[in-house]
Order: C-alpha cells, then sequence, then structure tokens
C-alpha cells in the first residue's frame, strides 16, 4: 500500500472509533510507530483536525465528516457474501438489523457499485448443514447482550442447563461473545457462583437487561477465548483409507476436523485436527475394515478397546437369547 492510500485508509479508521491508539494503526498496516506518528503529522498539516498525541491515542473532532466513502468492488462482494452469512449464522433479530443497514450502505452506492452487487448477488450462497436446520430460535438474544454490555448492565436471564436439564435463574455480568461449532456463547461472570461461565445462547429462554450497573472490571473477551483453546487441544491424526470408500466420509470428515488428503498408491491418507481421541476413535469404527491408523498409535489401542466391548456385548446378548 502507497502512502496516500495508506493515509486515506488511517483517515477511515479515525472515523469509524471514537478513539484510535498509535499501537493500532501500527498493527493494522504493518508500519512502525514512528511513521504512524508521521503519517498523523501529515494529516494534521493537510488540514485534518486530529486530536491526541503519541502514547495515549487519536481521534477527529466532534463534527468533522470525511466525503462520502468510495467501495472497491472486492469491497462490495466482501460485504455482500457477509450478508449471506448473517441470514444463517446469526438469530432473526440480528439478521434484520443487519440487512437494513446494508440496504443503507447500497444506496449511497455509485451505479457502477449497484450494477456490480446486482450481478453477483445471486452467485454467492450460505447452506445450513442439514442436521442444523430448523433448530435455531428466532432470537439469540444477542442484541440485548451487547446492548447490556455497552451500557455496562447486569442481565438477568432464565437458562436451560445443558448438563442437568433443568431451567436455572441467574444474573450475571456479560462479557462478550463468541460463535463456535455452530453455537453462540454468551461468556459472563455469574453472580451467584461468584465465577465466569460460558452459556449457549440458544438455551436462553428469556433475558431482560437489569438497572444494575456492573461491578467488576472484566478481563478482554479474547482472554477466555484462548482458555477455550486450551482446554481442547488439537491433535493430529493421520489414516490411510481405501480409495472407494472416501467418498462416503462425506460431511463427517468436516466434524471430525478433516485438514487434507493426498493419494497414496492404492489409499488415499487423510490428515485430521481432532480436540477429541476417543470420539474420533468411535468414528473411525465406521470404517475401521477399509482404514489404516497412521497416527497417533493410541489411536489403535481406543479403536481396540470398542471393538472388544462390542464383542463382548454381542456375546452377552447371544447367551441370553440362548
Amino acid at each position: 500500500m502507497n502512502r496516500i492510500d495508506r493515509l486515506a485508509a488511517i483517515l477511515i479508521q479515525l472515523q469509524s472509533r471514537p478513539l484510535v491508539k498509535a499501537q493500532d494503526i501500527s498493527e493494522k498496516f504493518s508500519i512502525s510507530l514512528r511513521t504512524v506518528y508521521r503519517d498523523i503529522h501529515a494529516l494534521e498539516e493537510a488540514g485534518v483536525p486530529v486530536i491526541g498525541e503519541a502514547g495515549i491515542g487519536y481521534r477527529l473532532m466532534e463534527g468533522y465528516k470525511l466525503p462520502p466513502v468510495m467501495f472497491t468492488s472486492d469491497e462490495m462482494s466482501a460485504m455482500l457474501t457477509a450478508s449471506k452469512l448473517m441470514q444463517i449464522l446469526s438469530d432473526q433479530n440480528s439478521s434484520t438489523h443487519y440487512l437494513s443497514a446494508w440496504d443503507k450502505i447500497k444506496a449511497v452506492l455509485r451505479l457502477t457499485e449497484k450494477y456490480h452487487v446486482e450481478d453477483i448477488k445471486d452467485h454467492v450462497a450460505v447452506i445450513a448443514r442439514p442436521a442444523f436446520d430448523n433448530q435455531r430460535p428466532a432470537d439469540l438474544h444477542l442484541q440485548k447482550i451487547l446492548m447490556a454490555i455497552s451500557n455496562s448492565k447486569i442481565i438477568e436471564m432464565k437458562y436451560s442447563s445443558i448438563e442437568k436439564k433443568e431451567m436455572l435463574k441467574r444474573k450475571v455480568e456479560p462479557v462478550g461473545i463468541y460463535y463456535q461449532g455452530n453455537y453462540w456463547y454468551l461468556v459472563a461472570f455469574c453472580l451467584l457462583r461468584n465465577d465466569y461461565r460460558n452459556f449457549r445462547t440458544d438455551k436462553i429462554q428469556m433475558l431482560e437487561i437489569t438497572e444494575t450497573d456492573m461491578q467488576k472490571e472484566h478481563p478482554p473477551l479474547k482472554n477466555f477465548i484462548n482458555r477455550v483453546d486450551e482446554k481442547k487441544r488439537l491433535q493430529r491424526v493421520v489414516i490411510d483409507v481405501q480409495k472407494e470408500i472416501v467418498k462416503y466420509f462425506g460431511e463427517q470428515k468436516y466434524y471430525n476436523g478433516f485438514l487434507k488428503e493426498e493419494e497414496n498408491g492404492d489409499h488415499v491418507r487423510m490428515t485430521f485436527l481432532t480436540s477429541s481421541l476417543p470420539g474420533f476413535a468411535r468414528w473411525f469404527m465406521l470404517y475401521g475394515d477399509k482404514a489404516t491408523i497412521i497416527e497417533p498409535l493410541e489411536l489403535n489401542d481406543m479403536a481396540v478397546s470398542i471393538a472388544e466391548n462390542i464383542l463382548k456385548k454381542i456375546e452377552e446378548n447371544q447367551i441370553l437369547l440362548t
């Protein structure tokens, strides 16, 4: 990116946020802090009213606005794709708000940009996995949660516990939301348990924002996500599979962490990253007579144990029947 384009991009970044730190600009554009300071000074010399100083952050003077932003074709394609994803991966409420904002963006586009969107909109589709169709509720409470976070308010909710299968009532201080494995999760500090908890938002039956202010200073959401990733360390699995049965794996291979495959003589060598070796072993048993475990060796022991238990149950059942 040349300097003129970078200065324009920095100006857009300043307008899009209440405060921008020099470190954020440095990381976004892969430039040194010294270059950031020079770029900010260049904007000031060009008449842009930048308020702030090195070490604190920068913002634009209240009331200063950029002229209408022109989008590139790649940017428009990306936003169109995002609109398709929102209709599948979020709830009805969030999707409606996003599509309303998308209509406002399209309203100010140049004619060529509008034609570009019309030309490609029917060539992008996001299809939900059949196993999860019609299971997502109309409201995942995402907007209310974000509103509570923005206003630093405690939320009260009724939650259907996955483990205990009972309805629980909780007051929590929300930290953030994240999407993983086809579900949205709320990370919050539970006032009853006096600890941080994860809640699947599709299991929340009722959620209300209270008038009570949050009392604690919470770590960033990224800290909790990193903690979840540490608990679910991925392990590499390599298996050789006879070519004729690979087609039967279907989407199941993706659910089990499929990474890549390559032909290896009359077999296909498949590599996976899984967070659960026992779970992978049970899926492997479906095709175990047509596949060989290359690594890790402990996966063989798990498969053998499952096979022995199956054989034992069959033998016990036969004895009962005779």
